[in-house]
Parts: structure tokens; C-alpha cells; sequence
């Protein structure tokens, strides 16, 4: 890893979301301007700071967003399953608009918000790479699949480095059983994208998001040129975690699946 730099101006999107809200705080150091932006709003402007209002589905206003960034942490969108309608328009029409905009403007890297849930519905038997076929367990796990294979062909015709984090749980503490293989803490979290945002060659890299829990599903070798490690883990909060609840059943989805409740999240709005 270089020394620690900054960049001009550090774009944001999503900052009214969970995690969107803890990188404002952690951001600011990375860049002499950190720009703010979601469809919603995000309160006044802090020392160091633009707020923009944009909707990721209005292409005039993300590419008036983008407009003088050199690079771009994207956590906007939708996080969770929804009907197909506003997932198409925030995490599919939504990221398409933005790189058209990341191309257009000469900005060189993008640190996308991808998820664990574009190979949910491997086991938890089982580990894997990046390089594991996808396996998205709903239509939120699809759109990041999308936006995977939308930025790599950014990278691949345009050279625009993107790095996907395939986040896995990120909360305060361990919520439940699962949660001891997906953690991924705020401190962690942010490392992680300092490490995307920083490393010399970035390329097109996928990279699971979590921290160094005693039980992994997710091998990171080929996303190793980052120099990311993690510092926290879940293994502190088994004993809590387990005397709260018993394991799952043999089937129950919780247990059996990596996406977890994701895998039956539904119906389908089609």
C-alpha cells in the first residue's frame, strides 16, 4: 500500500443510507472535498463537504453529480429485496447512468457497493472466490449482478478501475448466527474502501466484505494486491449470538444457504 493520499474531490452516493451515513463521518480525511448526495435528504453540509440531491434514475442530474469528481464510493441505491420496479430504476438504470457519467467525466475509479448476495445461494458448506459463478438469490443479489459485469466492461473497454466490494453484514454488532461468518464491522468497512480507494493498480477487483471471523465462506487470494486486512471479528460475540437463539433447522434457509433469508425473500413483482 502507497502512503495514505487524498483525492480533490470524493463523490458519495448513497449517504443517507446505514452505511452510507458511516462513511460521511469516516470519509472526510480522503479527500480535500467529500460531495454527499442521495434522493433524499441529507441534512446541511459539514466542514468539508457539498450536498447534491440527485435520483441515480435521472441521467441529466447524475451526470451533473459526477461533473468534477476524480473518484466515486457508490453505496447508493436499494439494499435490500424489493419488487423489480425500483430495483431496475435505483441499482440497474441507476448504475448504468452512472458510469456513463464515471466515462464522460475522466473519473478513474469507482469503489462499488456490490453484495454477498450475488452468491447466495451457495452453501454454507461451502467456500468460495470471486471466480465462482454468480448465484444471486433474489433480484437485489441480480442488480449487483449486474452492476459486477457492467463495470467490468468499463474497465475492460474504457479503462475506468472499479472495485466491488461484496459486503457481507455490516452493523454495530452480530445480530444472529449467520452473522458470525458475514461480519463485517463499521471500522473494518472502512479500511476496506480506503484500501479500494488507495491501492496503485486497482484493475477490475472483486473482493468479499468481511471481517476476520473465525468461520469464512469467502476466500479473498485473488484480491490480495489491495492489502486489505481486517482487524475485527466476530468470534468476541459467538457466546452472546448463540445463548440468544438455537440453531436453525435442517431447513431453514438461515442455516443452509449463504444469502441466508435472501434465498426465500419474495414473490417476485413481474
Amino acid at each position: 500500500m502507497r502512503n495514505q493520499q487524498k483525492y480533490s474531490r470524493l463523490l458519495l452516493t448513497g449517504a443517507a443510507g446505514g452505511l452510507g451515513k458511516v462513511l460521511r463521518e469516516r470519509l472526510v480525511p480522503f479527500a480535500d472535498i467529500l460531495r454527499v448526495s442521495d434522493r433524499v435528504d441529507v441534512g446541511a453540509a459539514g466542514a468539508g463537504e457539498e450536498v447534491v440531491f440527485c435520483d441515480l434514475a435521472d441521467k441529466a442530474a447524475v451526470h451533473q453529480l459526477v461533473e468534477g469528481v476524480d473518484a466515486i464510493v457508490h453505496f447508493g441505491g436499494i439494499s435490500l429485496e424489493d419488487r423489480f420496479e425500483p430495483i431496475l430504476q435505483s441499482n440497474i438504470v441507476g448504475v448504468f447512468n452512472l458510469y456513463e457519467a464515471v466515462r464522460k467525466h475522466g473519473v478513474k475509479r469507482v469503489v462499488f457497493a456490490s453484495s454477498n448476495h450475488v452468491t447466495g445461494f451457495y452453501k454454507q458448506s461451502e467456500k468460495i472466490d470471486v471466480d465462482a459463478p454468480v448465484r444471486p438469490d433474489g433480484l437485489y443479489g441480480l442488480s449487483k449482478c449486474f452492476g459486477e459485469n457492467l463495470s467490468r466492461l468499463y474497465f475492460d473497454r474504457y479503462g475506468i478501475e472499479t472495485v466491488c466490494l461484496r459486503i457481507g453484514s455490516s452493523f454495530p454488532v452480530v445480530k444472529d448466527r449467520r452473522m458470525l461468518a458475514t461480519y463485517l464491522s463499521y471500522d473494518d468497512l472502512v479500511e476496506l474502501v480506503r484500501c479500494a480507494l488507495f491501492a496503485p493498480q486497482a484493475g477490475h477487483t472483486v473482493i468479499f466484505g468481511a471481517s476476520d471471523n473465525a468461520v469464512s465462506w469467502w476466500d479473498n487470494t485473488k484480491a490480495a494486491h489491495l492489502g486489505f486486512k481486517p482487524a475485527d471479528t466476530s468470534e468476541t460475540q459467538r457466546a452472546r449470538v448463540e445463548a440468544a437463539a438455537p440453531p436453525p433447522g435442517p431447513d431453514d434457509p438461515a442455516g443452509v444457504y449463504q444469502g441466508g433469508a435472501f434465498v426465500s425473500a419474495g414473490p417476485f413483482d413481474v
